[in-house]
């Protein structure tokens, strides 16, 4: 682990809400990630932005009568509201539309231009001759000539997650009629050129998933295609000596993880290009953008000269379902981030997410039967029942003040061994991105403490019983510490039942592992820390939900 690390998650488009498939995948894990390394006392950023350009946002704007500056404006603003009201700690929420990442991703087009890898062709291109316009993109759709989907759209397989050359069955996406073909010429990028390099970046980087490097290699094996950069509309970047056409969004999307951290990284008086080269990258994706991550996004890299470093890490996981069904909003099929936190607090959420998300392609399913089991029986049941008892038999018994302790028996030396070992056995699984796993240890560990706490009986008011009370206190103490990354609220409400000043983020990774709490020390005042999700309420959601 380096002192320094840039993180990143795939940008979410500005034309309609964040959903919970959206976070599942990518904010949340980069989330976590980024809490776990500021408290390892990394100098870690989250960078995001909004993805402003594209064709459906300029019809969107089109249909709203908005500019399209206005509506992506709107989209970038609620969705920083939604994602904050998540907890999701960005360091920068930027826009693919900022006048930095617009001069960047033209100093880059010219650099790879300079160095051979663009060239200038006439294609044949799908136009609509009903809506009088060419059509690029998520505007035409039609079967995928490499698994034979169909629906998929032309730039991007969601079944096999292949970029088609040319998507078979083609249909105009907005008004359903067969195009024509017409030409007009467009900037390709040279991607054929780095295959071998890419293949030996792939090969070298040992910190990227393995079966996904391993498909990806299969791909460039089977040999790459030029990538058609170039898009007849009236929305984007504009290309340097051809105004009147602007970059496909995924030329220039990534690119605003570049320049949105060196803006960041300039305002705080640091050189960005320095930090970006000396520090871990990663960049957090849902499997079906692989393709871009893997392949253009490090191959225009390496085009400019490996002026900024490929990425060290490309955690990759699978997509959300509800109720075992595809999320869709255009079928409605979807939940709201927004319209969820109306109902039940960002950590129920976050818990739930982080604890069915694997660090794997796997899919993931959101189940609402499910959810109120794992928050019933697991938050509250084994976490939230460990808070009170130890917390609040503390005050009750000791008048809230942390006592002496015994001498120690077997059971409380392994209970402090726990303790001790902690900080470590979590740092393994979080810096290997297993989050799911490393969440369940806190919940093993609550268990144990639970279970400890059963076995000494401290209401027997036997020998030994403030050394239960002892220990128990400062397991409490080491899981709000612990839960810092995951459930940052909840910590913190433990964190101040502990009678502890500050916050409790600001505490090292390591304090996990020490006893925390000393004799004397006076707790605050105690509450339950989670409140029941009740059947009724999920028998409301249910309804309301598939009435959608």
């Amino acid at each position: 682990m380096r002192q320094k690390a840039i993180i990143t998650s795939a940008l979410p488009y500005a034309n309609g809400e964040i959903h919970l498939g959206h976070v599942a995948s990518t904010y949340l894990p980069a989330d976590v990630t980024t809490r776990f390394l500021k408290m390892n006392g990394v100098e870690a950023y989250y960078i995001c932005a909004s993805d402003d350009f594209g064709t459906p946002i300029l019809i969107a704007a089109e249909r709203e009568k908005k500019t399209p500056q206005e509506y992506v404006a709107h989209w970038n603003k609620r969705d920083f509201e939604d994602f904050s009201s998540f907890d999701i700690g960005f360091d920068l929420f930027y826009r693919t539309s900022s006048p930095e990442n617009v001069a960047f991703v033209r100093n880059v087009y010219n650099t790879l231009k300079k160095n051979g890898h663009i060239y200038e062709s006439e294609i044949i291109q799908f136009y609509c001759k009903n809506d009088k316009k060419f059509l690029p993109d998520r505007y035409v759709i039609g079967t995928c000539p490499h698994c034979q989907a169909q629906d998929q759209y032309s730039d991007l397989c969601e079944k096999c997650g292949r970029v088609p050359e040319e998507i078979n069955d083609p249909k105009c996406a907005i008004c359903g009629a067969v195009p024509t073909k017409e030409k007009t010429t467009h900037h390709f990028f040279k991607l054929k050129n780095f295959g071998d390099s890419l293949f030996k970046w792939l090969d070298e980087t040992q910190t990227l998933q393995k079966d996904v490097k391993k498909y990806v290699q299969n791909w460039i094996s089977t040999g790459l295609v030029d990538w058609d950069i170039t898009r007849d509309i009236s929305w984007g970047v504009p290309i340097p000596g051809d105004e009147s056409k602007v970059f496909y969004g995924w030329f220039d999307n990534h690119l605003a993880y570049i320049s949105s951290a060196i803006k960041l990284l300039s305002d705080k008086g640091l050189d960005g290009k320095e930090f970006w080269n000396s520090a871990d990258i990663y960049h957090f994706i849902g499997k079906d953008i692989v393709y871009h991550h893997y392949l253009f996004l490090p191959a225009m890299r390496l085009g400019i000269d490996s002026e900024y470093k490929l990425p060290d890490y490309i955690p990759t996981r699978g997509h959300l379902t509800l109720q075992s069904k595809k999320i869709s909003k255009s079928r409605n099929w979807y939940i709201g981030l927004k319209e969820f936190l109306e109902f039940y607090p960002a950590d129920y959420l976050r818990y739930y997410l982080i604890s069915i998300n694997p660090y794997s392609q796997d899919d993931l399913n959101f189940d609402w039967d499910d959810f109120a089991t794992r928050i019933n029986s697991e938050l509250i049941g084994n976490l939230g029942n460990l808070v009170n008892r130890a917390l609040g038999f503390t005050k009750k018994t000791f008048d809230g003040i942390i006592p002496s302790t015994d001498n120690y028996d077997e059971k409380d030396k392994e209970a402090e061994a726990k303790i001790k070992s902690f900080s470590t056995e979590l740092y393994s699984l979080l810096e290997q991105n297993h989050l799911d796993r490393a969440m369940k240890k806190v919940m093993e560990f609550s268990m144990y403490f639970n279970q400890y706490f059963q076995h000494k009986e401290p209401w027997k008011k036997a020998p030994g019983t403030n050394t239960c009370v002892f220990l128990a206190a400062n397991a409490v103490y080491s899981i709000s510490i612990a839960l810092c990354p995951f459930l940052p609220k909840s910590a913190q409400k433990v964190w101040e039942q502990l009678g502890m000043n500050g916050n409790v983020k600001d505490k090292p990774w390591k304090a996990i592992s020490e006893i925390g709490l000393q004799s004397g020390h006076r707790l605050g005042e105690i509450n339950p820390i989670f409140a029941r999700v009740e059947d009724a309420d999920i028998k409301k959601r249910k309804e309301k939900f598939e009435t959608k």
